[in-house]
């Protein structure tokens, strides 16, 4: 499965296959083990190893190592893919317009107006050839609108959903 992570500003694409990782065309033997109860993870990559803290946070991870804190997103290759078409990009605040990325048929709209989104947060799930594909938002804000009612067809392009920021 491959991913795209994002840390300290840098966005790089990690393939995993098994016990092997490909970054940025780089294969490496790595694992990732947990310690039991908290949130210490010790990582190899190759011959290197390296102890670091993993949270979930809203947008993505809390990665820590040597006392320095980083924010990090893993994002899939379809949600990549999906962000690429739509012109939708992540952050914490984000203002405009979720639109459809291909044509389809509401199946849930799963947000109101008012409502606080988080980024990742699934805004509207679209039924396209078959498959139930949930749109996401890219960003926090607050619901202005909603564009869209279940059972409703849509195009490509179409606004399913406004955000704006709070405030």
């Amino acid at each position: 499965m491959k991913y795209h992570v994002t840390l300290a500003g840098r966005t790089v694409v990690v393939e995993v296959t098994g016990d092997e990782v490909t970054v940025d065309g780089r294969r490496l033997a790595a694992s990732l083990t947990a310690v039991g109860g908290t949130p210490l993870r010790h990582l190899r990559l190759g011959e290197r190893t390296a102890s670091l803290t993993l949270e979930r946070t809203a947008g993505g991870w809390r990665v820590g190592r040597g006392g320095e804190l980083w924010d990090a997103e893993v994002v899939d290759e379809r949600t990549w893919n999906l962000r690429e078409l739509t012109g939708q990009r992540s952050g914490s605040q984000w203002s405009g317009a979720i639109r459809a990325p291909m044509p389809g048929l509401v199946l849930r709209v799963e947000v109101a107006e008012g409502q606080r989104v988080e980024p990742g947060m699934g805004v509207v799930v679209l039924e396209a050839m078959k498959m139930e594909n949930e749109i996401t938002a890219p960003g926090a804000g607050v619901v202005r609108a909603v564009r869209v009612v279940a059972g409703e067809a849509v195009e490509k392009g179409a606004v399913l959903v406004e955000v704006v920021e709070e405030g």
